[in-house]
């Protein structure tokens, strides 16, 4: 070989070429669907709030995102010379997350604007927001909003907690509540032997001196799921003289000590990496009666409805990170000499997954509405008890096959941890098993149809307002009378009745918003049977590229 050839570039292999750029966007400001429900839902006076969060969320909180599920939190039982802890240690990405979002609202706004109608919808957008950045920190900011109602039952106890509860202050401090600046809060209800059947719970309340709300007991007993363990304190179920009673089980006694909650372990999950779940032991813990004794279902109930409410949110914001998520990278990556986005299977995927997802955004909305108005409006707390779990049932059951569908829109890219489709997917079954899984809620349906007259009426009503707007439409409204018609196999066909009913309800309020390419879109598909079992299958003649262009603008990335 002779001196005077050149030498090829050391490990200069190739260029990258014919990648997505990190996405840096304003998760608010590019969410039309969003942004429209909150309006017509009497959220819009937030708006200026809300849209603060929108470049947070789309930025330094997702890169947080990250770290804080790949730092899991870390269960420290003893310090190095024995004495017992209990705690869980968390990395710092975690506790930035946690200050973003109380401080932006996600516990509190909805309780700090009480007096403002609309407050519970944005409170539904700014949760639905920070979601997308990380869901794990979404479980006990999801409690300590949904355990204010709970508080109530008894004003002492509301006096001393609901000012912290409600602050716009993050303490991670492990110290006794009444020496922080705001507080968190969790729950545990399922044991060993019972799991949704709580009534079986064997934990056992022991009264310090006077029975009866208010008053001090000593808790001995366990729990399998006790969400949070490093909450502030816990509304729990136990076993008191009078039967299955509500307690408020703080960290710390009166007097400043550790409290004999005895953590396990911390539960090895597929998903929810930031947060810890955990299972333990109440070798005699201090509790207090909340609500009247032997009524501890009822009374916790109030703090479940609301976190039902957040499971839909939850999912319904998981999909719409999976949706951005596809969208972004198939405007930027060609194939056969085009943009995936340009071609037209493709597209036929992207705009089927932007119709479900805004299906999905509506519902959820028009729930928060529900349960803002509930405490002033007796129909729409009869519509909340009932759509609730419609929505619960239906917007979770969609989330995982809805994620895969996105992860295949980057192909081998979603499958590996770089992106956060992963993540998502491991999360996207979450919230259908939380807070009671799909059997429960297609009971409680049927429950509140057939006992809670109020509550079908209401559900039915709200479907009547759109009647007329489609063909399909109309005939599926007769359809589902029918079914309830036949009450000696319900129960046996409840999935397919909700299924149908969710359906139902997404369409009628997709054709009152008022964007005809959507609705009429949705009713052809989902009600009309002109869609196949998979995602991708609209017919020809759907409006393709306008629903990805609402979806997600071309304008998104900052």
């Amino acid at each position: 070989m002779s001196s005077s050839a050149p030498l090829a570039p050391t490990f200069a292999t190739h260029e990258v070429t014919n990648q997505a750029p990190p996405l840096v966007y304003d998760a608010w400001k590019t969410d039309v669907p969003l942004r429209e429900a909150v309006h017509r839902e009497g959220g819009g006076w937030a708006e200026a709030d809300i849209a603060k969060y929108g470049p947070l969320v789309g930025g330094e909180l997702m890169q947080q995102g990250f770290l804080a599920n790949e730092n899991k939190p870390k269960f420290k039982p003893f310090d190095r010379y024995g004495n017992r802890l209990d705690e869980v240690e968390f990395h710092p990405a975690y506790h930035r997350i946690m200050e973003a979002a109380i401080t932006h609202g996600i516990p509190n706004f909805a309780w700090r604007h009480e007096q403002t109608p609309g407050a519970h919808v944005a409170r539904m957008a700014l949760s639905y927001l920070h979601n997308q950045a990380d869901q794990g920190t979404s479980c006990p900011l999801t409690m300590t909003y949904a355990c204010v109602p709970t508080f109530r039952h008894h004003p002492g106890l509301a006096q001393q907690w609901l000012p912290r509860v409600t602050a716009a202050s993050y303490d991670s401090r492990f110290i006794p509540s009444e020496k922080k600046t705001g507080v968190t809060i969790g729950m545990g209800m399922t044991e060993k032997q019972g799991g949704s059947d709580v009534r079986s719970n064997t934990t056992r309340a022991h009264r310090l001196g006077e029975k009866g709300p208010g008053n001090p007991y000593s808790l001995v007993g366990h729990k399998f799921f006790f969400s949070a363990p490093m909450s502030d304190a816990f509304f729990v179920l136990a076993q008191a003289e009078g039967g299955l009673s509500c307690f408020l089980l703080p960290r710390f006694t009166p007097d400043g000590e550790r409290n004999a909650i005895r953590i396990q372990r911390l539960k090895d999950k597929l998903g929810d990496w930031s947060n810890a779940s955990s299972e333990v032991e109440f070798q005699g813990a201090v509790a207090w009666m909340v609500g009247e004794e032997g009524r501890g279902v009822a009374t916790i109930l109030e703090m479940v409805a609301l976190t039902r409410q957040d499971c839909m949110i939850g999912s319904s914001s998981l999909m719409r990170q999976a949706l951005v998520q596809a969208i972004h990278h198939t405007r930027h990556r060609k194939a056969f000499g085009r943009r995936l986005v340009d071609q037209p299977l493709m597209l036929n995927v992207l705009a089927d997954l932007a119709l479900e997802s805004e299906a999905h955004t509506v519902l959820t909305a028009r729930v928060a509405r529900a349960v803002d108005a509930g405490p002033r409006d007796e129909r729409e707390a009869a519509f909340a008890r009932m759509a609730t779990a419609v929505g619960k049932y239906w917007v979770c059951k969609r989330a995982p096959v809805f994620v895969n569908e996105a992860q295949e829109c980057l192909g081998g890219a979603g499958y590996v941890e770089e992106s956060n489709l992963p993540r998502l997917y491991r999360q996207a079954p979450l919230n259908s098993i939380w807070e009671g899984s799909g059997n429960i809620q297609c009971l409680d349906v049927l429950r509140a149809a057939t006992r809670e007259p109020a509550s079908r009426e209401a559900l039915f009503q709200e479907l009547m307002t759109a009647q007329g707007g489609h063909p399909a439409f109309d005939a599926e409204l007769a359809r589902i009378s029918k079914d309830f018609a036949d009450t000696a196999t319900l129960e046996g066909r409840s999935r397919f009745v909700v299924e149908r009913l969710a359906l139902a309800l997404q369409a009628s309020l997709l054709l009152r918003a008022g964007n005809s390419q959507v609705a009429d879109t949705f009713c052809e598909t989902r009600l009309g049977g002109a869609h196949g079992a998979c995602f991708g299958t609209l017919p020809a003649h759907a409006p393709l590229k306008a629903l990805v262009e609402r979806a997600f603008g071309e304008d998104a990335s900052a």
